[in-house]
């Protein structure tokens, strides 16, 4: 598992009191850290750079919109 130590973990400011509460870090190594900050514990998924920008221009192109 990645060290999260001394990350400064940012959360969205579309999180709120309906669950869906996100927070990603930037790791020491350049990865990308996503989890859940309602549950901080429950693990986190990793992604490199390009990854990340995969996934934000996914969204952005509403690619994923049939998932919400």
């Amino acid at each position: 598992m990645a060290d999260t130590t001394d990350v400064r973990w940012r959360k969205s400011t579309f999180s709120g009191g309906n669950g869906a509460c996100v927070e990603v870090a930037e790791l020491a190594d350049g990865a990308i850290a996503v989890r859940n900050s309602n549950n901080p514990g429950a693990g986190m998924v990793l992604f490199t750079r390009a990854e990340m920008a995969a996934w934000v221009k996914g969204c952005q192109a509403g690619e994923f919109d049939d998932l919400t």
